[in-house]
């Protein structure tokens, strides 16, 4: 049997699927619903057009001569159509407000949950994400994500920077040393050595690229050199800064680059593949590339500026009063700016991060919030404890979690179809299982996985009111892993 698919003429066995013939050519369709032997065709993100007509690729049997459209705008926007549905009716937080608060974005929830569980080269690692001055930031934050953590509705918020320094503070007599990818062969200019600039030869280096490090003064830091000493240690930031300077970053103090004389750009980008600005305070107009009277005008979200291969963060870009955590973020995602252009040879933006967002909760809610995280924290200790207070509203799953997956990748509005009819959050806790009804689109693949086990999941009521549970209200604890596994959208997740 042959069929064409997006164009290309393909064999297959009589009785196979389009979703199987995809999956054998390495074409990826979005499935929710699906699992092998198990098709409900509920969701509909799987949708080709076969023969003129729009139909699920999962239960859909390829007959010969079959003609099969999928990545095709048209195909792509029901599939969108498809997602955004389904998100219109999603409840729930992909990422806790604390962590969107954060400038770095530090994952501060399950750093949170490695400082519980005494894990502290965890946390280290994943501070050091994000975050490579956390000793330094421990001390001058105006802790935003503090200022928006749900805790407080209840007593205090989490002492989140506190812990962060901890963990810091204790890495600098053994420093962690972060693994560096293969070298690209391309060598960066980084001119500035303050928060910008060394959070940005940090992870440049990380990512493979050779770095030449620019210091105006004796001493690197910048800015941060005029904080008081009774805040920040001036042992705190060197130990810091070692840290960073231990990795395989040529440092050149007390070289004075005027990038704004004539050719000296062109000059460094010579021997060097690109160059990065870091020297403050705000000089460079914000607007679209383009060159005006001979001055660097930056681009709209690539840190790049109107000279190829030139690049510019921090408070160069900003007010001069800008955050520390602003600035050391801004590093880092220049870093990460600066890397798509050597990998891919021009500057691209980057991606949108997808999220789904409750907003702000009642305090019944964020009662069942406090009622769903509260464990027995494993050892003891003050930092562990405090760490323990931690509602966890991040999605435990969302690694997993495929309906953000493909709503990112098909770039879908989560409220594009959604109305003022939020529903109350529920969560649900019974040993190390936590269910959310809210994130449930009743798909059945944990009803379906579960047949077998005595004590599995099933469907109760009916129409608009239907929802999965353990029948006869059993307790979570006794559901098998398997249907964990399984679910599409992080509403059945394992708490740790």
């Amino acid at each position: 049997m042959k069929i064409i698919f997006d164009g290309n003429e393909l064999e297959a066995s009589d009785g196979t699927t389009i979703l199987d013939i995809a999956k054998r050519q390495g074409i990826e369709i979005p499935t929710l619903c699906f699992l092998e032997n198990c098709v409900s065709t509920s969701c509909l993100v799987c949708l080709v057009k076969a023969n003129g007509r729009m139909v699920p690729a999962c239960a859909t049997v390829a007959v010969d001569g079959m003609v099969v459209e999928s990545e095709t705008d048209e195909v792509h926007r029901l599939r969108k159509a498809s997602l955004e549905l389904l998100l219109s009716d999603h409840y729930g937080d992909c990422y806790a407000p604390c962590q969107t608060a954060c400038p770095a974005k530090l994952d501060i929830p399950l750093m949170l949950r490695q400082i519980r569980d005494g894990d502290a080269a965890a946390a280290i690692r994943t501070i050091k994400e994000t975050i490579p001055l956390p000793a330094v930031l421990g001390r001058v934050c105006p802790k935003p994500c503090e200022k928006v953590c749900r805790r407080k509705e209840i007593d205090d918020p989490v002492a989140i920077c506190a812990m962060k320094r901890q963990v810091a503070d204790a890495d600098l007599a053994e420093p962690y040393r972060p693994e560096l990818a293969e070298s690209s062969g391309k060598r960066v200019g980084v001119i500035g050595a303050g928060p910008s600039g060394l959070s940005a030869a940090f992870y440049l280096t990380r990512f493979g690229h050779h770095v030449e490090l620019y210091g105006q003064k004796k001493q690197p830091g910048g800015r941060l050199r005029k904080i008081a000493e009774d805040v920040l240690p001036p042992s705190v930031l060197d130990a810091e800064i070692r840290t960073i300077l231990s990795l395989p970053i040529d440092y050149y103090p007390e070289e004075h680059i005027d990038w704004k004389k004539p050719g000296a750009l062109d000059d460094m980008l010579n021997s060097l593949d690109a160059v990065l600005l870091c020297t403050g305070p705000a000089e460079l107009e914000s607007s679209e590339l383009e060159q005006r009277d001979g001055r660097l005008v930056l681009g709209h979200g690539t840190f790049s500026t109107s000279k190829f291969g030139v690049f510019a963060t921090g408070t160069l870009i900003r007010s001069a009063t800008a955050m520390v955590v602003r600035s050391v973020a801004d590093g880092r995602e220049a870093a990460e700016s600066i890397d798509r252009f050597l990998r891919h040879g021009k500057p691209i933006p980057t991606e949108p991060v997808f999220a789904v967002k409750l907003g702000k909760l009642t305090r019944e809610e964020i009662d069942r919030l406090a009622e769903a995280s509260t464990c027995e924290p494993p050892i003891s200790g003050e930092a562990v404890t405090e760490s323990a207070r931690c509602l966890h509203c991040d999605c435990r799953s969302r690694e997993k979690c495929r309906l953000l997956k493909y709503a990112a990748m098909y770039r879908a509005e989560p409220k594009r179809f959604s109305e003022d009819n939020r529903r109350p959050l529920e969560l649900q806790r019974s040993g190390n299982i936590v269910f959310e009804p809210g994130k449930c689109i009743k798909c059945g693949l944990c009803v379906s996985v579960s047949r077998d086990d005595a004590m599995g999941l099933a469907f109760h009521g009916r129409g608009f009111d239907v929802r999965v549970g353990v029948p006869f209200d059993g307790p979570l604890a006794d559901v098998d892993t398997e249907a964990v596994r399984v679910c599409p959208t992080a509403a059945l997740s394992v708490s740790d």
